[in-house]
């Protein structure tokens, strides 16, 4: 394909189409989940920023989970605290790498231990890569990994 071809097929395309989804279980989890956003401004990686609950609107997070690759998603980064189920639910819907983001907050047991063993522990068929609790840096930085692999 000559540069001129190559010009003319990426006429059509939105360079500013999100690859990267960060999804968090509450507007509480916002703070926590921005260095993830953040990080990845930082390295030119265009991302979307979503609050969504695994418990209170399931439906929600299925349709995002599976419409998440037609619409150029590439990874999704996925916070959560207490139960953490958000991860799990979104790799229950899609085929694309989800990174988990175990959080801390006022509700959880153990400092946060609850929300990463949840993360950590997903069924056979359903994986979720888990980080450091709180470090949604680091799920930045291995979503930007996963996409130059």
């Amino acid at each position: 394909m000559t540069a001129t071809e190559v010009q003319v097929e990426l006429e059509g395309v939105d360079l500013a189409t999100p690859v990267v989804g960060i999804v968090m279980g509450s507007k509480g989890d916002m703070e926590l989940m921005q260095s993830a956003a953040d990080e990845l401004q930082q390295r030119g990686i265009a991302h979307e920023m979503n609050v969504m609950s695994a418990h209170r609107d399931p439906a929600t997070v299925a349709e995002y989970a599976a419409n998440a690759r037609m619409r150029g998603l590439r990874v999704v980064i996925a916070g959560a605290g207490i139960s953490a189920a958000l991860p799990g639910a979104v790799a229950a819907h899609t085929d694309l790498p989800v990174i988990g983001v175990p959080l801390s907050g006022r509700l959880t047991a153990a400092g946060g231990l609850d929300a990463i063993l949840s993360i950590v522990q997903m069924p056979p068929g359903v994986p979720v890569a888990c980080v450091g609790l709180n470090n949604a840096r680091n799920a930045a930085i291995l979503a930007a990994q996963i996409l130059a692999a």
